[in-house]
């Protein structure tokens, strides 16, 4: 990456972060490039393979059901893009979907799609009196969370009917131990994880305000090389 493709910070000497976002069709994409520019990053909407595997970030949006999203990934070569990146440890941050198909399979009124596969476990309608759970909530971070450093207690924000409401993957390879972060309703389900290069949430952290700027800033300066 070339000195004209990274932002610096006029009169800091920081240099912004590329963020690519990827481009494949999911909605509520705007919000999430605002967000991240809000919490410091030099944003891309892009779809082009290269700056997807320069930038010192890539975030995996996404909305809807989880058979449509891994159909529109595969028409851009998302799975492709993003299992390039993880295999030579650069961070990925996945949302909502972008989370949810991080794990091997997703079932939706009876239809079972393969995910991607970063992360054992299956996609299920969460077992609550309502769904879909819609609205803010706490979190229980996990110990060591870096994207919650800061934010013990604040709620953020849910729109979904399905998660990952189990985790069995422990350390492996060269990564740390897996930190899982949980919330309820109707039962305990995932609402993040952070292993390795690759992290998720189920919440929405450009529709929670100022935590969710906040998680997004942490995300942000645990880049390599981040100077904010």
């Amino acid at each position: 990456m070339t000195d004209a493709e990274t932002q610096d910070v006029v009169g800091t000497g920081e240099r912004r972060p590329v963020i690519a976002v990827l481009d494949y069709g999911s909605g509520n994409i705007h919000s999430a490039v605002k967000a991240l520019q809000a919490a410091g990053g030099d944003v891309r909407l892009t779809r082009d393979r290269g700056l997807i595997q320069d930038a010192d970030g890539l975030l995996v949006p996404g909305v809807g059901a989880f058979k449509a999203v891994m159909e529109q990934l595969r028409t851009v070569r998302g799975p492709e893009l993003i299992e390039r990146r993880l295999a030579g440890g650069l961070p990925v941050l996945g949302i909502c979907v972008g989370m949810q198909v991080m794990f091997e399979r997703g079932v939706e009124r009876g239809v079972e799609t393969e995910g991607l596969g970063e992360w054992p476990g299956v996609v299920e309608e969460l077992k609550a009196p309502v769904v879909p759970h819609m609205g803010w909530n706490t979190v229980e971070p996990g110990e060591g969370s870096r994207l919650f450093r800061g934010l013990e207690g604040e709620r953020f924000y849910f729109v979904h009917s399905f998660a990952a409401q189990d985790w069995t993957l422990e350390a492996h390879g060269p990564f740390a131990k897996p930190v899982v972060t949980w919330a309820q309703h109707g039962g305990r389900f995932l609402a993040a994880v952070e292993n390795g290069p690759l992290s998720a949430t189920q919440f929405h952290p450009e529709k929670s305000g100022e935590a969710g700027i906040r998680l997004l800033r942490n995300w942000i300066q645990s880049l390599p090389g981040a100077t904010l």
